[in-house]
Order: C-alpha cells, then structure tokens, then sequence
C-alpha cells in the first residue's frame, strides 16, 4: 500500500492484529483533536498497534522540559552514589550507616536533605523532634554527690572509704 491507512482500515487493522475495537468515529475524534485526552484503555490499545511506548501518544504537559528532569535525575543519582559510599565509609558505625542507606533508598533522597536542613535552621524544632522521635529509655539514677559523699538510697557512703551510715556495725 503506497498510500495512508484510512480511518476504517486502521480500525480494521487494530481489531486484526490486537483483538480490540475502536470505532472509525472515535479514531476521526481523536486525530481531529475533538478527543484530547485518551483514554489509559485506548492508548494501550493504540501503542501496541503502533509498537511505541504509550507515553509517546500523550503531549508533554504545559512548562515540561525533559531536559531539565533528567538533569535533575542526574543530580539524584549522583547523590544517591556518594550517599553509598559515604554508608561504606562508616560500616564501623551502624546507626550511621543505616541512616545513610535508608536515605539513599529512599525515592526523593534530595528532598530529604533540604528537609534536615529546614529542620536544622528552625530554631527549637530538632531537640523537640528528637524528644518525640526517639525517646530515651527511663534512666536507672545515677548518686548524687555531696560534700565528698553519695547518696544511695537513703544511706550515706563516704567515698574516702570511711565509715558507712545505714550499714551495719
């Protein structure tokens, strides 16, 4: 054929080769622009037809530069790479390192890191976020020291090693 498909032998040639139906009325909306958005069904359809990514069937929304992505993408890779080796460079201390990972995991690791900084310049938000993330375990209480002796539950102990109060003689 030296010539365009028309409209019915494209649906034709569709329903042939992928088993699906469209009408010659929809395909005449949609190369018209009368149809602007397709349908997730319809694109499928037309891009296993067409052997082309389905993505290729859509225009780029309004303000899109994929240039501008996939240098922004470079830059999340870039990051993710030294945030791995940064994890490696402190394998000997695993709360570090597990940090390091689950950042570089994580799908928007840049975001996170302008998060930690907004958190960092906000004055009083990191201690009340570390109080309310990570709470300390109770702590057993340490003596108290006074005049050259500590107190231990109710009994005072020299602790030059003289005489005990409370013990027994």
């Amino acid at each position: 054929m030296n010539r365009a498909m028309s409209q019915l032998e494209l649906v034709r040639a569709i329903q042939t080769e992928t088993g699906s139906k469209l009408s010659q009325s929809y395909l005449s909306q949609i190369e018209s622009g009368a149809r602007p958005h397709l349908t997730n069904t319809t694109r499928q359809i037309l891009a296993g037809f067409f052997k082309v990514h389905p993505g290729y069937l859509v225009d780029d929304p309004e303000g899109y530069h994929p240039e501008l992505q996939s240098e922004l993408r470079n830059i999340d890779e870039k990051l993710d790479l030294w945030l791995v080796s940064g994890a490696e460079r402190f394998r000997r201390d695993p709360e570090l390192k597990s940090a390091l990972l689950t950042l570089a995991r994580h799908e928007k690791s840049r975001e996170c890191l302008m998060l930690l900084e907004a958190i960092i310049e906000t004055p009083g938000l990191m201690p009340r976020l570390s109080e309310v993330l990570q709470p300390k375990a109770p702590e057993t209480k340490a003596p108290e020291k006074q005049n050259g002796s500590l107190k231990a539950r109710g009994a005072n102990v020299k602790t030059n090693g003289a005489r005990k109060q409370g013990a027994r003689k």
